[in-house]
């Protein structure tokens, strides 16, 4: 986990928008493909991978589905505050 990735990650609107809705879901209750973003899955599959690549989500392989979870803990600790002040954005 790097802060260059984390701010790269988060820089993108759709990116910031899955982890939105993760932060509102129980862990595990996402697959990538239930976001309905208004782009192709696809798009969504690979901002999905951005985000696991930057250590902000969690992905595990459930049957065909892939499950997501939002690495809030693992994240607060490394960058104290960040996810925070990216979740209350949504708010403004």
């Amino acid at each position: 986990m790097t802060l260059q990735a984390a701010l790269g990650a988060l820089a993108d609107p759709v990116r910031r928008a899955i982890l939105y809705e993760l932060a509102d879901d129980a862990d595990w209750a996402r697959a990538c493909g239930s976001f309905d973003l208004g782009v192709a899955k696809s798009t969504v599959s690979h901002h999905c991978n951005v985000l696991r690549t930057a250590g902000l989500i969690e992905q595990r392989d459930v049957g065909s589905r892939r499950l997501n979870r939002l690495r809030r803990g693992e994240y607060d600790a490394r960058f104290p505050g960040l996810l925070a002040l990216v979740l209350d954005e949504r708010e403004r």
